[in-house]
């Protein structure tokens, strides 16, 4: 497939227009998207955009009532997709290049229901008692953005294991999402908000929340961190066991995305305090240098290489 087989202008346009969305909204995917043929960065980039959509509906400050009228009204519009009612002259461009998307490549469209289910979780005001309470909430905002995108990659059938793709692809999910609330730690406590395990929490006295930029008084703030980390360690090792089941361009963007996550948390580790400091990122060069990786294979061969 390539973009050449579109024959309508307003769908193109209305790919255009997601992947300006993605560019200006997520640098670090629309790094990783590069790498990607045209027609597979295009639907990636429509599913970026629905999933903005949503996430910028949980996020913004419009009172609950309305988000929830916003969200219902975004669930419908998914229900159109998915029954085939959207136009290519409609006048919702993330809705035409999503429709186009689900034609052209098998993309599971309930798993941004799932993300649905995920923001309203967030609107509730859920908290998350154990790591299961909360790898569920992950599940539907992350996971399901792993099992969506295979959709677009696809697997190569006669590579042992390939039949668990997609639970490798949800641990994937898992491990760049938790990567994320540890990175978000403190803008998260200032939206009122706590994502970690509250036995977590509560087992390196950590229940006051992280308000300030330092931890809280008497609290292993540095225990807590390490242990987290460990955990999303553990979810990359086995989220990484995708990469081998992928074409070249499509395992160069998931070992480029999953590793800019990979070394953030990786200075996380080193430095924990630091996320209650500020916002914790990596140099452009050093992202070059992860796409550099996943262009090559290393990431992919070695994971093969563990397997055997």
């Amino acid at each position: 497939m390539n973009g050449s087989d579109h024959t309508s202008g307003a769908v193109l346009a209305a790919y255009r227009y997601c992947e300006t969305v993605t560019g200006l909204q997520a640098r670090n995917f629309a790094y990783g998207i590069r790498l990607l043929p045209l027609a597979k960065r295009q639907a990636m980039s429509a599913l970026y955009a629905f999933s903005r959509r949503v996430d910028d509906i949980g996020d913004g400050e419009l009172p609950p009532a309305v988000k929830q009228e916003r969200l219902d009204e975004t669930r419908a519009l998914l229900g159109r997709v998915r029954a085939g009612e959207v136009a290519d002259d409609d006048t919702d461009p993330v809705a035409v290049a999503l429709a186009d998307a689900a034609e052209r490549f098998p993309i599971p469209l309930t798993g941004l229901d799932e993300l649905i289910d995920g923001v309203q979780m967030d609107l509730r005001g859920d908290t998350y008692e154990t790591w299961d309470d909360l790898a569920a909430y992950c599940r539907c905002v992350a996971g399901a953005i792993g099992r969506l995108s295979l959709g677009v990659f696809g697997t190569a059938r006669d590579e042992p294991g390939a039949e668990r793709a997609s639970e490798y692809a949800d641990t994937l999910g898992l491990a760049l999402q938790l990567t994320n609330i540890l990175r978000d730690i403190r803008e998260d406590a200032a939206n009122g908000r706590t994502y970690l395990p509250a036995n977590d929490l509560a087992k390196f006295g950590c229940s006051a929340g992280f308000q300030e930029a330092v931890p809280p008084p008497g609290a292993d703030f540095t225990g807590l961190m390490e242990f987290e980390v460990r955990r999303a360690r553990a979810l990359f090792a086995t989220g990484y066991r995708l990469l081998p089941m992928l074409d070249r361009r499509s395992g160069a963007c998931v070992a480029a995305m999953a590793g800019i996550y990979r070394r953030l948390l990786e200075r996380i580790a080193a430095d924990p305090e630091a996320v209650l400091r500020g916002r914790v990122s990596l140099p452009g060069h050093e992202k070059a240098y992860v796409a550099a990786r996943g262009l090559a294979g290393l990431d992919s061969r070695r994971v093969a290489r563990g397997r055997a």
